[in-house]
């Protein structure tokens, strides 16, 4: 089975490079408008789909992007691996400015934005015990010792409502929490994508100390919009290593992810809305089709 690999751009990723055949393309979605057109074209021979979650340019706050059109979206262009990018701080002394973490669980604070598929009419419960996808972690882990980038495996991703940082005191509660690491974009998003039966994983770049005691020397703008830069020019290279480690996807995801919806859908096909059926066309409709 032939995998098409999507690629969720974080702050300072607006493009990535090495596509050929490539186009921009609005997709569109019952679930509203996608947070840009969809960069769409192949890398060593493996189809890819690129969208910058914020807009080019910057345009959308982590509270205003639509998740839900964005994973629709990638899903209706036959998206079945997903690597987002997310600028973080850092909530542990080991991770440095300009590391590169592959997170493999998340706590979700955020509070203001729709957080599943689902509801009234047709409801379901997707287990999130294990939110990301190990094969595509494990192939992330591979590329990156491949070219020699320095990258850590696991970690904890406490996702907040922003848009403000965090306070001093919240960064040392969620420390004590065992998370790695704060942003503010990946979630909803992770729900999304499992409940789309979609591999995702995160690639959390961290880009400062946030709010961490003040000992340590505090980060200019001027040095993070440089660490922003490096850090997209790392994380482009780690795309292109990593196409040809996916391209050659099993026909059953071994972590299960592509089959998450068998058991999950509970509201009675007698009872279920026509109308909200009918928008998850894309994202269930191997099990609705049934």
């Amino acid at each position: 089975m032939s995998a098409v690999i999507g690629v969720i751009g974080g702050t300072g990723l607006n493009a990535i490079e090495g596509l050929q055949d490539k186009s921009w393309e609005r997709v569109l979605s019952p679930w509203g408008s996608s947070s840009d057109e969809m960069l769409i074209g192949t890398i060593d021979g493996t189809r890819h789909v690129f969208l910058p979650r914020h807009e080019r340019g910057y345009r959308y706050a982590p509270s205003d992007i639509n998740y839900r059109a964005n994973i629709d979206a990638m899903k209706r262009l036959g998206v079945t691996d997903i690597i987002s990018f997310s600028a973080v701080g850092s909530l542990r002394a080991d991770l440095q400015p300009g590391q590169f973490v592959i997170v493999d669980q998340f706590v979700d604070l955020t509070h203001n934005r729709p957080t599943s598929f689902f509801g009234s009419g047709c409801v379901a419960h997707v287990s999130m015990a294990e939110p990301v996808c190990s094969r595509v972690g494990d192939a992330l882990e591979q590329a990156a010792a491949n070219i020699g980038m320095p990258l850590t495996r696991g970690g904890t991703y406490v996702a907040i409502e922003g848009p403000q940082f965090p306070t001093r005191a919240e960064c040392d509660l969620y420390g004590s929490w065992g998370c790695s690491v704060v942003g503010m974009t990946n979630m909803p998003e992770a729900k999304l994508a499992r409940e789309a039966e979609m591999c995702y994983s995160t690639v959390a770049v961290v880009t400062d100390y946030g709010c961490r005691p003040s000992s340590r020397a505090a980060i200019g703008a001027d040095q993070m919009m440089k660490i922003l830069t490096d850090n997209a020019d790392r994380a482009r290279a780690l795309v292109r290593a990593v196409a040809p480690l996916l391209k050659g996807r099993p026909a059953a995801c071994p972590a299960g992810c592509d089959h998450v919806l068998d058991h999950a859908i509970v509201t009675d096909e007698q009872v279920r809305d026509h109308d909200l059926v009918a928008k998850l066309d894309a994202v269930a409709g191997r099990v609705l089709r049934k």
